[in-house]
């Protein structure tokens, strides 16, 4: 009788057949976790070199648990206007797990700003 409960030893990783891509035609792109803040907030940290307050989309809010140092898909808000001491605003759509983010990397499709190796927080 099989063991219910946390992994073992003699489980192998999931084999990647499939990658999800930030959608560049909807404005996506890809974004790290830098804080938690509480109440479903985050701070992150995106491609284009911008630090952006994110929200967990409502969709993957109770099915996925997102950490600090996570790879993550953000979705910026085009109306909310920045300012010099607020952060501009985005929308958090997607988590990658840990096989996903080794097949990005061995793959070069993470961008070069977003060091996953060296995250600072």
């Amino acid at each position: 009788m099989a063991k219910k409960g946390k992994k073992g030893k003699g489980q192998e990783e999931p084999v990647i057949t499939r990658v999800k891509f930030p959608s560049k035609k909807l404005g996506e792109m890809f974004g790290i976790v830098v804080d938690i803040l509480g109440g479903d907030r985050m701070r992150v940290f995106c491609e284009d070199g911008k630090h952006r307050m994110g929200r967990i989309r409502g969709k993957i809010k109770k099915r996925v648990w997102i950490r600090r140092g996570d790879l993550v898909i953000v979705n910026p808000w085009e109306w909310a206007t920045e300012s010099q001491d607020k952060l501009g605003k985005c929308e958090i759509s997607w988590r990658y797990t840990r096989a996903e983010i080794s097949w990005l990397e061995r793959n070069n499709k993470v961008p070069e700003i977003l060091d996953i190796n060296n995250i600072t927080f």
